[in-house]
This record gives structure tokens, sequence and C-alpha cells, in this order.
């Protein structure tokens, strides 16, 4: 065994089916800092795993309505109050033509609130993971299919949870050790 702190374990399965069930296996046997890692979306993991539907909608919503209507108050403060122009019998309020440019504010500022949020509710970018810490771990951008449960886990044993994943269906199971 190498000698470093341990960060976590690790272990491939042989097939999607295989890594649904893994992760269903951990999550109802209570462990909550695991991942599932694979070279596709697999439909269904997030259910598989127990994940909660993500608040980014309520976060970027709001930021949408809001946009909307300041694009359509900015527009009109330009139009009535700050350059008041009388353009071929319009009225200053023309309120129709606000809604091309109202929406495109909408739709570039939700997209910055979606990558920003995104970002900060996964907490990254994280430069590193203790999954690369293995060299079987590559081919999870390939063929592979990985179950990592990580160190913090409040159920997390070495011995204990290295033999909990090959119970269920895992092969190749290691143990991923910090380097120091």
């Amino acid at each position: 065994m190498k000698a470093g702190k341990v960060e976590g374990v690790i272990a491939e399965f042989e097939n999607p089916a295989a890594l649904i069930k893994a992760a269903e296996q951990l999550r109802d046997s209570g462990y909550k800092k695991f991942d599932c890692h694979s070279p596709f979306p697999i439909h269904g993991m997030d259910q598989a795993m127990g994940e909660k539907r993500s608040i980014l909608g309520w976060i970027v919503g709001p930021v949408a309505f809001i946009m909307v209507l300041a694009g359509f108050l900015f527009e009109g403060w330009t139009s009535t109050i700050a350059y008041p122009l009388v353009i071929s019998g319009k009225p200053l309020f023309s309120y129709q033509a606000y809604g091309a440019v109202a929406f495109a504010l909408m739709v570039l500022t939700s997209a910055l609130v979606s990558l920003v949020g995104m970002l900060a509710i996964n907490k990254l970018p994280r430069f590193h993971h203790p999954v690369f810490y293995s060299e079987r771990f590559n081919r999870a951008t390939d063929d592979g299919f990985f179950v990592s449960v990580e160190a913090q886990d409040e159920r997390f044993k070495e011995e204990d949870t290295a033999e909990f994943l090959k119970s269920i269906g895992g092969r190749e199971v290691e143990l991923l050790v910090a380097n120091d």
C-alpha cells in the first residue's frame, strides 16, 4: 500500500446498468459523498444517486423576469424622458418596439447567470480531484464506468467501503491515496 492520506475509494463497473444499480445500492446504504463517472450521460443516474433537483431555475427565472422589466423600463425612460423625439407621428411611449431589446437583454443575462450559478453550485473550478490519483480512471472518458466514494463520507471506512463496492459488482477496487 502506498504511503499518504487516503482520499477515497474507486471501483470500476461493467456497464451503465451495473453503474446505476451500484448508485442505487450506495444511496440505499446511506452513502452521501459518492459520484458516478461515465463517458456519456446515463438516463436515470440522478434519481439512482438520490440527487435533488437543481435550484438553478429558481435563480435564473427571477433574474430573467427582472431583466425583461428593466429592459422595458429603460427603453420607456429613454424614449419619453431622456430623448423625447416624435418620429413619424408615433407616440413617445411606443412599447411594441421594446420587446426585441428586452428579450435580448433577458437572454443575455439569463445565460450569464446560468453560467456563474452553475459554476458556483458545482463548486467549480476545481483543479484537482482525488480520482485523478488512479491510473485506471483515465478510462472514464473512453469506455469505463466508475463509482468513487470520498473519504469525507460519514460511512467511509477503507476496508468496509472497498468490500461493499466489491459486493455490489465493482471490479478493480482501488484506494485513492494522495502522494505527499
